[in-house]
């Protein structure tokens, strides 16, 4: 079967068989299609669009392209979350401790940043030492250890998906609701899961920016985990501005050791029950809990104790880290990096933040990529010293920024600055923190 043929077929809108779509599959993974007969494929795709037969056999030959992970000698339920992506997005760092504490499996693949949202490996990497580049046998080994691991996308994972994600992210054809499911959950899927939550994001700072978008892609990624026997659930929540205190890889470690630790400023308390939030629904899913309200406080309960910053220590051992930063995060930080107050130009409300170039700007300056192949500077970040709907008078510091360089401080003053939306007329903050439970 010639590729020609499949992208003619596709491109004068007609539907491909399971045969057509498993012969694409298999030419993105032997290198039998070329990378411009693949792009034309997923364009016509993008374009012509894919019926429910269609997404559901792309997203199993993309599963099946390599190897799916078998837990099944782990006396524990299996779960994992995954999340669409945001600025300041931080809580699969709070979850994988806090759900394996409970009794569950976590095996968490992740991924990078790209463009304005941040990526879970880039953030572990702050940890001096943290290795997230695991064959699956010592990534086993962990989970069996501590409960849960963290590591990137290995060859033998989804590799269908790491190839068509780069083409699809070089040629615009990312959002596309059954590209995007079959994307996320041939990964997700692949780590031989009983239950996965899905956050998906909304807003400003989102993907998705509309809710119905939004809710769109929450119920194609419910329904899909249901038809392969995994457990779903998918919480809608927002992204009308940063989740929490602190945006950038390092800085957003330290948020989460210090809400572990009970200390924790009052800035991060989305961050803390968005996290609450998203665990006790694995908890829900994975049987350990019998209602939301006894997963909520069983959740509650292991970071009080201390039990969650324990099983994160352990883990960050396991995968080489320095675990010190448990004990003072404050080591995070790295001495050289310059901070820069951001004034606020006139007193009012802050009425609306457009988070979106508040990602771009720490992106541009080093603190995320603009490209897949760019080196990230972990200590770039940004602090958020207002929220949406508070009061705020001329002079007042909207933030604080950690940079490196001059020229990129000047890159970014102006830009996060422009973010903040200064109204003389008060309107408070009424957007919920979660939009929609889908199940």
């Amino acid at each position: 079967m010639r590729p020609q043929e499949i992208i003619e077929k596709k491109r004068d809108g007609l539907e491909l068989s399971t045969d057509e779509i498993s012969e694409f599959v298999r030419g993105v993974c032997d290198k039998t299609w070329a990378d411009y007969q693949i792009s034309a494929l997923v364009m016509a795709m993008f374009i012509r669009g894919l019926n429910d037969a269609e997404s559901e056999t792309l997203t199993r030959e993309m599963l099946y392209s390599g190897d799916v992970l078998d837990f099944s000698d782990i006396d524990m339920p299996k779960a994992d979350k995954h999340s669409t992506g945001g600025v300041g997005d931080k809580t699969s760092l709070l979850i994988a401790p806090i759900v394996a504490a409970c009794g569950v499996a976590v095996p968490m693949i992740s991924g990078r940043g790209l463009g304005h949202t941040g990526g879970t490996l880039d953030k572990l990497e702050s940890i001096p030492g943290y290795n997230v580049k695991l064959p699956t046998d010592e990534f086993r080994k962990i989970v069996k250890s501590c409960g849960f691991a963290m590591a990137g996308q290995t060859d033998q994972i989804a590799p269908a998906d790491k190839k068509l994600y780069a083409l699809r992210d070089a040629t615009a054809t990312v959002p596309y609701i059954p590209l995007i499911v079959a994307s996320i959950m041939s990964k997700k899927l692949a780590e031989g899961l009983d239950a996965l939550v899905l956050d998906v994001k909304t807003g400003s700072g989102a993907f998705m920016q509309s809710l119905e978008d939004s809710q769109k892609l929450s119920h194609a990624l419910v329904q899909t985990g249901t038809k392969f026997g995994v457990k779903a659930q998918a919480v809608v929540s927002d992204m009308n501005q940063p989740l929490g205190q602190f945006v950038g890889n390092a800085h957003e470690i330290y948020e989460c050791i210090k809400i572990l630790r009970g200390e924790a400023d009052e800035r991060a308390k989305a961050t803390t029950e968005l996290s609450v939030e998203l665990s006790a629904r694995m908890l829900l899913l994975s049987g350990v809990a019998d209602s939301i309200e006894s997963a909520r406080t069983l959740v509650e309960t292991k970071i009080s104790n201390g039990e969650a910053l324990d099983r994160l220590r352990k883990n960050i051992g396991c995968q080489n880290g320095d675990q010190t930063v448990c004990d003072d995060p404050e080591k995070l930080f790295e001495n050289g990096i310059k901070k820069h107050d951001i004034i606020a130009a006139r007193s009012g409300f802050v009425t609306a933040i457009d988070t979106l170039a508040i990602g771009n700007a720490l992106s541009e300056i080093g603190g995320g990529r603009v490209r897949a192949e760019d080196e990230v500077d972990h200590a770039v970040g940004f602090e958020c010293m207002t929220q949406l709907g508070e009061k705020i008078s001329a002079g007042d510091s909207i933030g604080v920024l950690s940079y490196r360089a001059e020229a990129h401080l000047e890159i970014a003053r102006k830009r996060i600055s422009d973010a903040y939306v200064v109204d003389e007329q008060a309107r408070p903050n009424n957007t919920p923190l979660i939009h929609d439970i889908i199940s």
